[in-house]
């Protein structure tokens, strides 16, 4: 058999890999036990986007993450090791798969690079049970890809976990990881030949606007007898297509349409995704430093220069949506303070996006080592600006109101690595995609002050955006 140039260079220049992992056989046949080996090489720039298009499987679990402002996306596909899990500890029994995991490690190649090492990618569910029996998610997913590819500031890292045991094929497992290479490197970095054709959607809401504006009332006489302050209703517009939706287009017109967003996709291996486009960030942890976002309060933006700064200035004015906003500051600073962190807020700013600006609070804190990233995201999920305050009651009031299963919408979505760095999204401005059926949501918060009539119109303005970006 010749052996091409290519492949012969590829086994010679990671001869020390392939030395390494027989001697982490040697030791598993020794110890009669399996462990994880994970590989991190640096590769030519690809677009992790693309990866997903060409390489993911339906049957196969896989994770899109995109900040186009922190120049930094990547894709997870397929998982060597998986935790699916329901009720109340769903964060506890994470953190302890994740810890497990760790411990069967090795790491081995450019570990120095950025997103190298191991990485899980999780969900969790807005509510710890799922309500709809035949909701495609469950209430926590969280895996370790087979394949990981990452760009971040214009370098590309690929990573590798591979499970080693006794009877595991050493040169197989290096040329399995030689033809990967090989394949994602002949990928261009975008390819622009989408189909195109148009397509004819029929389009149904699932909370129809009369009811919705009910809700609304019916919250805001709630709020006057003072038991709550806020409640975040959210609605649902289900759309059918003439075609299946292409993701790789959706997400691609969302990051183009979207920039300053995060733009997210999990699949659950068996056709369905949730994919979105959102402007908030639940918390994100690099070098022991978290940030999180108090996002809530938000007027239109408006069609002429004179008319987006003079919406600015009436949402930076208006008492309602300071007030809206500050109930998910005070949130945030408690909850963090609970934890035994000491959360620093940083100046007020706007948050501006194409179609919607919010006010917009960053919020600091110094994580110590014992603390793991999902304590902190079960600490704050839901956040105020996604469920309400008080929380529990209004959670309790979004179950009476809506009338279907929230499922990932409003939760949390990201990944921990085994630094402890990390980062969450709250899946917000999302979609469930089935085949050529797609469930759109969004929600608005409700406060004393609110209108039925301009709370409907936000919600549907939120859901349009989407929609456009989604065809």
């Amino acid at each position: 058999m010749t052996v091409s140039p290519c492949r012969t260079s590829f086994f010679v220049e990671h001869k020390d890999l392939y030395q390494s992992l027989l001697n982490v056989q040697e030791n598993c046949l020794k110890n009669n036990c399996r462990q994880i080996v994970s590989i991190s090489l640096d590769i030519d720039l690809v677009d992790p986007l693309v990866v997903l298009d060409k390489l993911s499987q339906a049957n196969e679990i896989n994770f899109y993450f995109e900040n186009k402002g922190k120049g930094e996306a990547i894709a997870a596909l397929d998982a060597v090791a998986k935790l699916h899990v329901d009720g109340v500890e769903r964060f506890t029994k994470a953190e302890h798969f994740i810890k497990n995991c760790l411990q069967n490690i090795i790491s081995f190649g450019n570990t120095n690079l950025p997103f190298s090492g191991p990485h899980f990618f999780c969900y969790f569910s807005f509510f710890h049970q799922n309500s709809q029996i035949d909701y495609p998610f469950p209430s926590a997913n969280i895996f370790l890809p087979r394949w990981q590819i990452a760009v971040k500031n214009q370098r590309c890292i690929l990573v590798t976990n591979t499970i080693i045991n006794a009877s595991a094929n050493i040169p197989q497992i290096l040329q399995t990881l030689w033809s990967k290479i090989a394949i994602i490197q002949s990928l261009e970095y975008y390819s622009s030949n989408i189909d195109s054709s148009p397509i004819k959607l029929s389009k149904k809401s699932v909370t129809n606007a009369a009811q919705f504006k009910l809700s609304v009332s019916s919250i805001l006489e709630k709020i006057q007898s003072q038991h709550l302050n806020k409640v975040v209703l959210a609605d649902a517009l289900d759309v059918q297509s003439s075609n299946n939706f292409n993701l790789f287009k959706s997400l691609n017109n969302l990051r183009q349409i979207h920039p300053n967003c995060y733009i997210f996709s999990t699949s659950n291996g068996k056709g369905q995704n949730f994919i979105g486009a959102s402007p908030e960030r639940l918390i994100s942890i690099h070098q022991k430093q978290l940030i999180t976002d108090a996002l809530a309060g938000s007027a239109p933006r408006g069609k002429t220069p004179a008319e987006d700064a003079a919406n600015a200035n009436s949402l930076l004015n208006s008492e309602k949506e300071r007030h809206e906003h500050l109930l998910v500051i005070d949130f945030i600073t408690q909850r963090l303070s609970q934890l035994g962190l000491l959360p620093q807020i940083l100046p007020p700013r706007l948050r501006q996006l194409s179609n919607i600006q919010h006010l917009w609070t960053p919020i600091s804190a110094t994580v110590p080592a014992n603390i793991h990233p999902l304590k902190i995201v079960a600490q704050l999920h839901p956040t105020p600006a996604v469920a309400g305050a008080a929380r529990d009651i209004a959670c309790r009031e979004i179950r009476r109101y809506e009338n279907f299963e929230r499922g990932l919408y409003a939760a949390p979505l990201g990944w921990v690595d085994a630094e402890g760095n990390c980062e969450f999204i709250v899946g917000i401005r999302s979609a469930l995609i089935d085949g050529d059926r797609a469930r759109l949501y969004a929600g608005a918060g409700i406060v004393a002050g609110s209108d039925p009539e301009k709370e409907f119109a936000e919600v549907q303005l939120k859901l349009q955006a989407l929609l456009k970006a989604l065809v």
